[in-house]
């Protein structure tokens, strides 16, 4: 095993953390894989396998250190519709756990036309509204938080993910020079906050070594090479 000779800072070990787990639970899968965009991709993050109890209670717990090292500011969570549900959900717990408790909300696909009726459930939303999310492809699950929060009188005002996979949006079907997240970062203004990022993905590999770490490290660096994006952060 190739070991780094850079000593890694706390940031670092989470992430690292995090991929392991991601991979131990077979959420994170290396192959060949089409995207939404249509690419091919050497790697498959699927945030639904994440699908008992004790694997959404490790997330969580990864999410809350994540965000609570990233020092932003928020007043309550909201987890858009659907898998952002249980994360808002489970992150509220941890983060309550971890000392900072808040109010969360997330929102229905369709209105509820009896009952409190609408389509949001849970707290009021009010304040600087911090949205938990798996990943960001092309940023649209984001602006439609963003307007659902608008709407409400509150404030979108950062965005926490899994993973960030640092490469090209896509528009109309053709590849733009910014990733999802550098789009709601610096066109909407918001912060964003990821347990990991492609980069910390690319180290995890480098630091397994064997033929099938290497594999993978090459195949994954190569699609970086072609459709990664430069973090400006």
């Amino acid at each position: 095993m190739v070991v780094s000779e850079k000593p890694m800072g706390g940031a670092d070990r989470l992430a690292q953390d995090f991929v392991q787990f991601a991979v131990d639970a077979g959420v994170l899968r290396f192959g060949e894989f089409k995207t939404k965009a249509g690419r091919i991709s050497p790697y498959f993050f699927n945030a639904g396998l994440f699908d008992d109890g004790a694997k959404m209670a490790r997330l969580s717990e990864f999410y809350a250190k994540a965000i609570l090292a990233s020092g932003m500011e928020f007043d309550m969570v909201f987890g858009p519709a659907y898998k952002g549900i249980p994360l808002a959900a489970t992150v509220a717990v941890e983060l309550a756990r971890q000392g900072k408790n808040v109010p969360f909300a997330y929102n229905r696909k369709e209105a509820k036309d009896h009952g409190e009726g609408g389509t949001l459930v849970g707290a009021p939303l009010k304040g600087r509204v911090l949205i938990i999310d798996d990943v960001m492809s092309a940023g649209t699950a984001a602006r439609e938080s963003i307007a659902i929060i608008k709407a409400a009188g509150a404030q979108p005002h950062a965005v926490a993910i899994a993973l960030d996979r640092q490469e090209m949006a896509t528009e109309n079907g053709q590849d733009v020079p910014h990733s999802a997240v550098q789009y709601v970062r610096n066109q909407l203004g918001m912060q964003v906050c990821a347990i990991a990022k492609l980069a910390d993905l690319l180290l995890y590999l480098e630091q397994q070594g064997g033929d099938a770490g290497r594999e993978h490290h090459e195949r994954v660096l190569a699609y970086r090479q072609r459709y990664g994006v430069e973090d400006k952060e």
